[in-house]
Order: C-alpha cells, then structure tokens, then sequence
C-alpha cells in the first residue's frame, strides 16, 4: 500500500507542476504567441512565397529592326512564361543603366536588318544580356531561351521560305551573362551572408540590452539618471556599431582571401551603406528590447523578424519568384535593399546612383525603427 500511495503521490506532484507551467503559459502571453506565430509564418512563407523558378522577369528590348520574324522571336519569348517585355530602350547604355541598378534582368538586342538577313539565310545574330549575379533567379530563363528554336518563327517561314525550317534554327542566339558568367553560387552567396549574419546579431544584441538591465534591476538606477531616451538609445547602440564593423571588415576579408569575392565598386560607399544598416538593425532590436519583459521574449521577437526577413529578401530564394504580396513585405526589410546594395557593389561595381532607391528606402527605414525605439522607451520611463 505504501508504494502505492508513494505513486498516487508522485502523480499528484506532477500534475500540479503541470498545472503549474500551463498556468505560467497562460500569463505569458508574448511567448505563447510567438510559439503559434513562428510555425505559422513558416508554413505560408514555404508553401505560397516560395518559387525557385521565377517567371515574367523584367526585360528591355533594344529593337534595330521591326521586320515581322523580329517581332515574331519577342512574341516567342515572352509566351515561354520567364519573360516580362517591360521596356523599349534606345541603346546599348541604357541598357547598361537598367541592368546595373537591376530593374531588368534581361536584355534583347535585335540587329538592323534581321528580317532581311534571316530571309537571305545569313543566320543572324540576336544578344541577350543576362544580369547573371543570382544565377537560382536567371537559370530557368537561360534555359528556356536555349531551346528557343526557329519553331518560333514557322508562321513567318512558310512558301518559298519552308526550307529555313529545317536543321538549325534560321538565326544565332548569343547569350551574354554579367557579372557572374561562370554561375558561382559562392558570388551570389557570400556577399548576402554580410547582411543576414549583420541581421541576426545586430538585432539580438541590443534586443537584449534593455532587457538585460530589467533583469538585473539596474534600470531604476538609469531612469533615476538625467538622461534623455534619445541619449540612452545612442549609448546603447554606439558599441554595437564597432561590433558590427568588426564582423562586416572579417566577413568581407573571407568572402575576398576564401572564395575570391571581388569588389567591383566603391568601398567608401560599401563601408557607408552598410554602417546605415547596422543603424537600422540596431535601431529595430532596441524596439524590441523595450518592448519585451524578459531576455527570452525579446531573443524570440528577434528570430521572429529575422525568419521572414531571410525567406523574403532574395538570399535564399529569388525575389521575383515570389507572389506581389510577398514581395510587398519582402520590401519591408531593411535586408532585401541591403542585398541589393552589397551585391550591386561587390559585383557589378554599382555607384550611388544606381541604388539611389535601396538606400533611400533603407534610410527611411533607419528613421522610422529609430524614431519608435525613442517613443517606446519613453513610455518605459514613464
């Protein structure tokens, strides 16, 4: 009997922690819907946002000739589904232009005189300039253009002109991939892992910092000091950008000894754009930081920004492969325009004009996370 009673006993004591932790849970709040939100974001982002094979990219045209076989090879292109015509440039530099800031991705240049040409059986040239630095984004495309084939043009070759049909394609397509011709992932890769690694620490660290000082009760003696919350929120921040410059001068000497990373552009303008996003990161974790109650809480409203921060920016996954609304919170985060930047940069040597807009939108950014942090933290010392 009094083994028995010993079990019934035990049992008892067990279920009251139960009960217990269900109880703290229940009070908890923050984390009981951070633990339903996290596997719910990842099952959407997965199941809808993401598509390793991206159709309708952007795509100029730089048309020297309006014959009908011309015109027949663009209709040709854009009904296999990767091809968005968006825009008839005027010249090679426009192109240049376009493709460097990375509003296309894709380039068509028809010569004069392609139709005649093509009629005469000279086989005439077509370009297309791919923007090749994110060879997941650009690959299918490539692909499908290859397999293009005077098929494309068979209601145009017909009559006298049926015996074009046959053996190879009546026209030479030459495809000119930029910037990574080779397809090395490790170039498309290594520079992204700057922003997401600056992402993830940057963000923990100072969404630990107010925290930290609750815990410990220190933070009565700082709001008991004359300070301003703009003057704590500095103080706070200031080391973490050196830290932030410490990891950013080591990735990048990795990514240039390791893998051969080059830096096309600037390195003043990388050095610049990169300390406004470790400002910006820095800025959204001291948000959290006074937002949440304990250490844990803010570590976990942490990995919650930065989970769709990496599946929505384009590191993983090409951007335009996702649907519009995913690209709309995808633009949300500082770290797609902070993609952008470093890899237009490393890559293609990009000067500020062509990514005048990701640094705008990753100014406003900086602003806004800064200006929030501000007004919470005086709601803290209030």
């Amino acid at each position: 009997m009094s083994v028995v009673a010993g079990f019934i006993g035990s049992l008892r004591r067990t279920w009251a922690m139960v009960v217990k932790e269900f109880i703290q849970l229940r009070r908890d709040r923050m984390t009981f819907g951070l633990m339903i939100a996290v596997p719910l974001i990842q099952l959407i982002l997965f199941g809808y946002a993401i598509d390793t094979d991206p159709r309708n990219l952007p795509t100029a045209v730089l048309a020297r000739d309006a014959s009908v076989q011309a015109r027949s090879f663009l209709a040709g292109m854009e009904a296999t589904g990767y091809f968005d015509i968006v825009r008839r440039v005027e010249s090679e530099a426009e192109i240049d232009r376009l493709i460097l800031s990375g509003e296309i991705l894709f380039a068509v240049e028809i010569p004069a005189g392609f139709g005649r040409d093509l009629v005469r059986g000279e086989r005439p040239q077509i370009l297309v300039v791919a923007d090749a630095a994110d060879p997941t984004a650009t690959g299918g495309a490539i692909a499908a253009l290859r397999r293009l084939s005077g098929g494309v043009l068979a209601r145009d070759l017909a009559g006298p002109l049926s015996g074009l049909r046959q053996g190879e394609p009546p026209f030479e397509l030459v495809v000119h991939p930029r910037y990574n011709p080779a397809g090395e992932t490790s170039l498309n890769i290594v520079p992204g892992l700057i922003g997401t690694i600056l992402t993830l620490t940057m963000i923990i660290f100072t969404a630990l910092a107010v925290t930290r000082e609750i815990e410990r009760g220190t933070m009565e003696n700082l709001l008991a000091m004359p300070i301003r919350p703009v003057e704590v929120m500095l103080g706070k921040i200031a080391p973490y950008i050196l830290v932030g410059a410490l990891q950013f001068a080591l990735i990048l000497a990795a990514a240039r000894l390791l893998f051969g990373v080059p830096v096309e552009g600037s390195a003043v303008l990388l050095i610049a754009f990169t300390t406004l996003f470790i400002v910006a990161n820095l800025s959204v974790g001291y948000t959290f930081s006074t937002v949440a109650q304990t250490q844990l809480q803010a570590m976990q409203m942490a990995m919650l920004f930065f989970l769709p921060s990496l599946l929505l920016s384009g590191f993983m996954f090409p951007f335009l492969g996702m649907p519009g609304w995913a690209q709309w919170i995808g633009e949300v985060f500082p770290l797609t325009h902070f993609l952008r930047i470093v890899r237009g940069i490393m890559l293609k040597g990009a000067g500020f004009a062509d990514l005048s807009r990701e640094v705008a939108a990753l100014g406003l950014f900086t602003l806004a996370a800064m200006a929030v942090a501000v007004a919470r933290f005086r709601q803290t010392l209030d």
